[in-house]
């Protein structure tokens, strides 16, 4: 390039400054994009500037004597550069010489040539080349300082590997090394100090007033984060600013902070105690769930030792165990008690991890992670509890899986179906009888599954030659967490329940006997009258008889009085007989015999053996009885026991009430909509109060002075045992008995 060779040697030589401001002139115009190039000296006489070289500007408007450009030399103390419009708005004699040439855009530049100061104008073929011009002024400057062997601003700036630039005390750039330039040629900046602070201005008179470096002054460019130190010349009232890239370092801060941000929501929001203390126990910090946990506000759990909190059956345990586990493995988790704030007492999970010293390796902290365990504690105590129960529980329990199989027996049901100390059947199938394996395969399962229990009685199989076992069943359904099926089979020996069972009906009948011998001592008199009256027939038929055999002779009508005689004999003695059987029916004794009866005929033959008694009290019977009843299932002899008993009580509670009067009950019988039998008597007597009400079926309990208590009572269980119910209810005039009974049904059972 011979115009820079050409400037160099002029400014060493050193040349006149018009002949300098020429090569300076003639370099600037051989390179593109620049226009036009002007170089101007300040004349301090004229407080003016005058155009060296070859190119000469119009004189400007007004007095020239009056005119000066010390407002624009004012501008400039300080400055490298200023763009030209700003130069043309500022008042003075350049501008308007300026602006009537035609200048408009580019850049004029703080350059001296010969020692003298003077200002370079560069204009651009258009105002996008503008921000280049300023690369051409700092080009300029670095030659014109080597050339004419001056002091750089920086002399080891250009060494600097990281971007550096000296700014004075205004932020004008004063110099700049290659990093910093390459940086801004890389992001496409127009301007170095763009890379700075956008308060980087503040930051210079902040150091340069304080006389101390600002360090590590963040800035963001093109998505690059970048660190700025400024330093401090205040003799020479410049800063020397160093930056560094630090994407990486800025991005790992930010992810770090917003990774602390979020584990501070962790432990403000988590139920779980975190919590960080000494090896000792002494609590430095907690998180804020000690307030529910333990009823303490974590600046009251600070400087606190846990060890107060622990149970007193706990203290040595956890003690030594954390401190031993945390200095030799580094962590411990340990199951303990924590007392509350009120006194009570929770189960707690914590796991323990120890921070150490780097260097040491001591253990200077401990940061913990406890979880409320009081509930599941209590849970698998209760699990325990019942899985002892099931173990010493006298019923057979079968734990059994969706698919029938069992899976668990206790030693109760291995004692029973003689099972071995680790054998289980493979299925239910020869455990119990058919009926019941039917029951449960048609209805069982299904109740199970929907209602959650399902009840049944059958008969239990021990395996091999053991007899079999009369049990009742339950089987419960259960559902897992993740939705499967298993169920629990529960099987309780009935073998007991059926003996005592047995001796109670055994009981209840020699009872009810002795009652019906009670009630025919009581009939007697009218038993005596049902079977005087036909024997005196008997007699009187037969006197006359013999008298009329006599007479046979003499009276040949005699033979047919006789065989009349005989008949009514036959008449009077069947009658006797039958008094006589039903008097035997109603004392037999021995099992029960359930048949499918007619209940009027009941009634009728219960009538027939109380007709007398009630007749010498003037009690009149009427009777209300249905017609086309259908039969009930029970046994003949107790039913009728329990009618005569309800008709003896109705006829004894109108002779207490009418004891000279006649009077009158009633029975009668009807067919109800849920398709019940009901048979009822209804006295005149002096009724009932509710708490005679309540009393009356109560074993040994009478309002009678003489009554042993038993008769209704036992008429209840003898119809419950029938599948019925006996109530009582007050009356119209007295009290109303009803028996309901289920009718049989198509095969002859209710």
């Amino acid at each position: 390039m011979p115009e820079l060779n050409t400037l160099v040697r002029l400014l060493r030589e050193p040349a006149p400054a018009a002949a300098q401001a020429d090569a300076l002139l003639a370099l600037c115009r051989a390179r593109a994009p620049l226009e036009r190039a002007l170089y101007l000296a300040w004349r301090p006489r004229s407080r003016s500037y005058e155009a060296l070289g070859d190119e000469r500007l119009p004189p400007g408007a007004g007095d020239p004597l009056q005119a000066n450009d010390e407002a624009l030399h004012a501008a400039f103390a300080g400055r490298r550069d200023m763009p030209l419009d700003e130069l043309l708005a500022l008042p003075g004699w350049l501008g308007g010489r300026l602006r009537r040439a035609g200048w408009s855009h580019g850049l004029a530049l703080n350059l001296a040539l010969g020692g003298e100061p003077g200002l370079l104008l560069l204009a651009a073929r258009d105002a996008a080349a503008t921000p280049w011009l300023g690369w051409v002024g700092e080009l300029l400057g670095e030659v014109m300082a080597l050339a004419g062997g001056a002091r750089r601003t920086a002399p080891l700036l250009a060494a600097e590997p990281l971007p550096a630039l000296l700014l004075d005390g205004d932020g004008q750039l004063l110099d700049g090394n290659p990093a910093l330039h390459g940086l801004a040629a890389e992001l496409g900046l127009d301007d170095v100090r763009e890379l700075l602070p956008s308060n980087h201005r503040e930051l210079l008179r902040s150091c340069l007033a304080q006389a101390r470096a600002v360090q590590d002054a963040p800035s963001e460019q093109g998505g690059r984060h970048f660190l700025w130190s400024f330093i401090p010349d205040a003799g020479q009232a410049e800063v020397l600013v160093r930056g560094r890239e630090a994407s990486a370092q800025i991005q790992g801060e930010r992810e770090a902070a917003q990774a602390r941000r979020l584990y501070r929501q962790i432990i403000e929001n988590t139920s779980d105690l975190i919590s960080r203390r000494t090896l000792d126990g002494v609590i430095l910090d907690a998180s804020p769930s000690s307030w529910p946990l333990l009823g303490y506000w974590p600046e009251e759990m600070r400087g606190q030792s846990v060890l107060p909190l622990l149970h007193p059956d706990d203290r040595k345990r956890v003690a030594r165990h954390t401190r031993d586990a945390l200095e030799q493995d580094g962590y411990a988790t340990l199951t303990y008690r924590l007392r509350h704030r009120d006194g009570h007492y929770l189960w707690f999970e914590t796991a323990s991890r120890a921070i150490r010293e780097t260097y040491t390796g001591a253990v200077v902290e401990v940061v913990s992670v406890s979880r409320d365990i009081t509930a599941r504690v209590r849970a698998e105590e209760n699990r325990r509890r019942l899985a002892e129960v099931v173990e010493a529980n006298a019923d057979l329990v079968l734990f059994v899986d969706a698919g029938a199989r069992p899976n668990y027996a206790n030693p109760a049901a291995r004692k029973a179906l003689n099972l071995g100390e680790d054998s289980l059947p493979e299925s239910l199938a020869g455990l119990f009888d058919e009926a019941l394996l039917q029951r449960l395969a048609e209805e069982g399962w299904k109740a199970a599954d929907s209602q959650g229990v399902w009840r049944a009685e059958g008969q239990l199989r021990p395996l091999g030659d053991g007899a079999p076992v009369p049990v009742s069943l339950v089987l419960l359904g259960h559902r897992a967490a993740g939705g499967e099926r298993y169920y629990s089979l529960v099987a309780r020996d009935m073998t007991e329940r059926e003996l005592r069972e047995h001796q109670q009906r055994r009981h209840q009948d020699e009872l009810a006997h002795s009652a019906r011998l009670v009630t025919l001592g009581e009939l007697a008199s009218g038993i005596a009258h049902e079977i005087n009256q036909p024997l005196a027939a008997v007699v009187n038929y037969a006197g006359a008889s013999q008298r009329y055999l006599a007479a046979l002779g003499s009276n040949p009508e005699a033979a047919q009085r006789v065989a009349q005689g005989l008949a009514r004999i036959t008449e009077h003695a069947n009658h006797a007989s039958e008094v006589i059987r039903r008097l035997r029916a109603f004392l037999r004794k021995g099992q029960r015999r359930l048949q499918a009866l007619d209940v009027n005929e009941l009634v009728r033959e219960s009538l027939g053996l109380c007709a007398w008694e009630a007749g010498q009290g003037g009690v009149a019977i009427g009777q209300v009885l249905a017609e086309n009843l259908p039969p009930v299932y029970a046994d003949r002899v107790l039913l009728q026991q329990v009618l005569l008993n309800l008709l003896r009580n109705a006829i004894e509670a109108n002779r207490e009430r009418h004891a000279c009067a006649p009077s009158a009950i009633a029975i009668g019988s009807a067919l109800e909509a849920d398709g019940r039998l009901c048979v009822w008597v209804e006295d005149n007597g002096p009724g009932a109060d509710e708490e005679t009400l309540g009393r009356m079926f109560t074993p040994f309990y009478s309002s009678k002075p003489d009554g042993l208590g038993l008769g209704l009572s036992m008429s209840r269980g003898m119809v419950e045992g029938f599948g019925g119910t006996l109530d009582a209810r007050p009356a119209a005039d007295g009290l109303r008995l009803e028996c309901r009974l289920p009718a049989a049904g198509e095969g002859g059972k209710a």
